[in-house]
């Protein structure tokens, strides 16, 4: 007989909304499972987008038994390696879920079936593939790279992205490239519009 509490019994329902939340946002290639950790011989309280094979009432898994024996067992363990029965490749991340005491009542684990999207790597890295001897042909400026890469590293030091620059920080920028002698290179503003993701006429203006 599980020992229950109120508190134990928000917890769970609360996480019976995020485990069917997260598995409509992940569906179809992430199986969600709630484990009811108070009763480990039927655990699996949910399972949704149903990868493994499992049923509701199945026991628990090693990890939920570990943390059943041990209150100190990490909640967090992201991105591992795991396997379904019929070998297919699962990256998993298992949390656990705490009650103000201190002991582990439940636990959400996600498992990501990785065969379609080794398929998909594997298409992407042969259409991506060169074959034979290079010609001697430029579909860009001269010049066009080097101010990607100088923007990236600006963003890069401010811990963003080109394309989420503020203005105040776009005009640095521009400060920059013109000290740099980049802004002279043939289309250079409209390579810096393009990678920015803002209009030509932005860029402009930012330059005044």
């Amino acid at each position: 007989m599980k020992r229950t509490t109120p508190e134990q019994l928000a917890l769970i329902s609360q996480m019976e909304h995020i485990a069917e939340g997260l598995s409509q946002t992940f569906s179809p290639f992430c199986e969600v499972v709630l484990h009811d950790l108070r009763d480990p011989e039927h655990a699996i309280l949910a399972i949704h987008n149903n990868l493994s094979g499992r049923a509701v009432g199945d026991p628990a898994t090693e990890l939920g038994l570990a943390r059943i024996a041990d209150p100190a067992y990490p909640q967090v363990i992201a991105n591992y390696p795991n396997q379904f029965k019929d070998g297919r490749q699962v990256k998993s991340t298992s949390i656990g879920i705490k009650d103000s005491s201190g002991r582990y009542v439940a636990a959400l684990c996600m498992n990501i079936d990785l065969t379609l999207f080794k398929g998909l790597q594997g298409m992407l890295e042969q259409f991506g593939a060169f074959h034979g001897e290079r010609p001697h042909e430029t579909l860009e400026p001269s010049g066009a790279e080097t101010i990607r890469a100088r923007i990236d590293q600006f963003a890069a030091r401010l811990a963003t992205t080109p394309r989420t620059l503020k203005a105040a920080d776009r005009r640095v920028l521009l400060q920059e490239l013109k000290d740099a002698g980049l802004l002279d290179i043939r289309k250079a503003m409209e390579t810096v519009a393009s990678h920015l993701g803002v209009s030509r006429a932005t860029v402009y203006s930012d330059t005044r």
